[in-house]
């Protein structure tokens, strides 16, 4: 069987997101994925796909060589009835084409639409999970459920055990734990106040530290404000998927417009996310079914930015500067304690 190919090589979230597209196209046949490295280990354990093709744009980016060799390793697995692009650059379209997948199908925004056979309308009312599983549907699709377009990873058996070593080791017990996860590649998305949030729920909660090593300095200012034996910190060592499983057993996560959203999302974890310089209208909001969303909605200034720049392009920076500590707990406390239906 030939099967389809998901392109996707763009930035972690975008991976995760394209999760529900991946889980659409098996119900049809196998799915094959080509992903960075890093995109790789997200998709890892998924039973809707038969593999995933590693493609390091790092080392191969500005290579014709390099593309031309990613293209033959392809080519020699297998040949493609259709190609998915949800990443839209003219180089992913190229490596569509060069594959011999006899249709292209991707947003009519991408710059490597010309290499499309078919272009489907991208809706920025949508959000980018539903954007990307519309890539598989036809006009008169009915929409989508809630679960067809929740994202969804698959941690392991070594993911599972690494989090019960940690979890042993730091003592919790069995006890609840509130995820923060205070990192982001972009500067202005970092919210500042995690170590006065953390004080305020250590009394209650455990508080588990997630991100990666870029994170560390903020992380151990937040474990030297807490009291010893409440920190669970992951940052720096665990897996992606290791940190997706220590994200699904929290009570909830605190987190900027950055990958452990996304992470939460899968994981079906109650989400509060802190929106700075973007905003979820741009589709990148939580999809976990309780969620909430902190953002300082009165200001022109806002959105400034697609990601997120390094620094305030005004230099007040006060979408993030005017979110304090009691606000954030306050939303938290709702996402932790949802009304009633009556």
């Amino acid at each position: 069987m030939s099967g389809s190919l998901v392109i996707q090589t763009s930035f972690l979230g975008d991976v995760i997101l394209t999760t529900p597209l991946i889980a659409e196209l098996a119900k049809r046949g196998p799915v094959d994925v080509l992903a960075t490295p890093l995109g790789a280990t997200a998709l890892a354990n998924n039973p809707d796909i038969r593999e995933v093709i590693r493609y390091d744009k790092r080392g191969t980016y500005g290579s014709a060589v390099g593309l031309w060799q990613t293209v033959k390793q392809v080519r020699v697995r297998r040949p493609y009835e259709a190609a998915y692009l949800a990443q839209g650059s003219f180089r992913s379209g190229l490596l569509a084409m060069l594959t011999g997948a006899t249709e292209r199908i991707g947003f009519a925004s991408s710059t490597g639409r010309v290499l499309y056979t078919q272009q489907i309308p991208y809706r920025p009312e949508l959000h980018h999970a539903e954007r990307l599983w519309s890539l598989a549907m036809s006009e008169c699709a009915d929409p989508p459920t809630r679960d067809q377009i929740r994202p969804k990873l698959y941690p392991g058996d070594e993911d599972r055990q690494v989090i019960d070593r940690l979890l042993r080791r730091t003592d919790v017990n069995g006890e609840p734990f509130v995820a923060l996860a205070p990192g982001s590649a972009w500067g202005t998305k970092r919210w500042p106040y995690y170590v006065d949030l953390a004080k305020r729920l250590v009394e209650d909660f455990h508080i588990a530290l997630i991100g990666s090593k870029a994170d560390h300095d903020t992380a151990t200012q937040i474990a030297d404000a807490l009291p010893g034996g409440r920190v669970i910190n992951g940052v720096g060592d665990l897996s992606l998927l290791a940190s997706a499983e220590l994200i699904g057993r929290a009570q909830a996560i605190v987190t900027n417009d950055s990958a452990p959203q996304h992470l939460a999302s899968a994981m079906g974890t109650p989400t509060l996310s802190i929106f700075g310089p973007t905003v979820p209208e741009f589709g990148f909001g939580p999809l976990a079914e309780r969620n909430a969303v902190a953002g300082h909605t009165s200001l022109s200034c806002r959105p400034c930015h697609r990601h997120g720049p390094q620094r305030c392009p005004l230099g007040h920076w006060r979408c993030m500067r005017e979110l304090g500590p009691d606000y954030i707990a306050s939303l938290l406390t709702e996402v932790l304690n949802p009304p009633v239906p009556v």
